[in-house]
């Protein structure tokens, strides 16, 4: 192998550029360090802490690519398309949306309050259509669509109806994007974590070990087996895979 093509091996995203919403902490920030990692230009997304997002941008360049961070709200369509715009302008193009952001929804369907409602709807469901929406318009051809949904949309449990509704209506959104983008050869899918260990979801610390042991592979997942499944259907490995929800959860789901 030469070093040219040990250089391609080893990053290759190189020449595309990635926006990750949602992508300052967590799940986020370990998909858009891996997306750096293998080459690509990062569009870094954030809403209010803009400290971790610096530091991630310093880290994607730490590893050899470029990156940018941009705040913007996704519930607002005006942010969105900022995003979109600023990713253009200074790498000339998307051609890979990891969609991540969104909030958590709790509490039982009979004592939701309408507001609340309302603010989840906005974030989840709008903020994700005005997201893929764009990328429908703005992707380059060839693109990637990578939506991270939850595995909360195939096992039911009680006070997570809103947040696993809402998060269904994504992974339809997605589905219908890979028929109507296909032609164009864009792809689009969902990814679907289990337990995941971030700062938000450390309020269910002290039940991990109880999820550990219904998950066949024996443990709680980490940010980073999610990122290397978003850069997996990211890369051209991902080339022949459309329309498909996929659990990566160590078997919970």
């Amino acid at each position: 192998m030469t070093s040219q093509e040990t250089s391609t091996a080893a990053r290759p995203l190189e020449g595309r550029t990635a926006l990750v919403t949602g992508s300052s902490r967590g799940i986020g920030r370990a998909i858009a360090l891996r997306l750096g990692q293998d080459g690509a230009n990062v569009v870094v997304n954030y809403h209010s802490n803009a400290e971790a997002a610096q530091e991630l941008v310093a880290a994607i360049e730490a590893a050899g690519a470029e990156a940018i961070a941009v705040r913007g709200d996704v519930a607002r369509r005006q942010d969105v398309e900022e995003l979109y715009t600023q990713g253009t302008s200074a790498f000339g193009g998307i051609d890979i949306l990891v969609h991540n952001a969104g909030t958590d929804a709790e509490g039982a369907i009979a004592e939701l309050d309408p507001e609340f409602v309302e603010r989840v709807v906005d974030l989840n469901l709008k903020g994700s259509l005005h997201t893929l929406q764009l990328a429908a318009q703005q992707l380059r051809d060839g693109g990637r669509i990578i939506n991270i949904s939850t595995g909360y949309t195939r096992v039911t449990f009680p006070g997570f109806g809103l947040y696993a509704a809402t998060k269904t209506a994504v992974e339809q959104l997605v589905l219908t994007l890979s028929k109507e983008l296909g032609a164009r050869g864009i792809t689009a899918n969902s990814v679907l974590p289990g337990v995941v260990s971030t700062d938000r979801t450390e309020r269910l610390r002290e039940q991990f070990d109880y999820f550990a042991s219904l998950t066949p592979l024996g443990r709680i997942g980490e940010p980073e087996d999610i990122a290397d499944v978003v850069a997996f259907l990211a890369g051209d490995g991902g080339r022949w895979v459309t329309g498909q929800s996929i659990a990566a959860s160590g078997g919970l789901v």
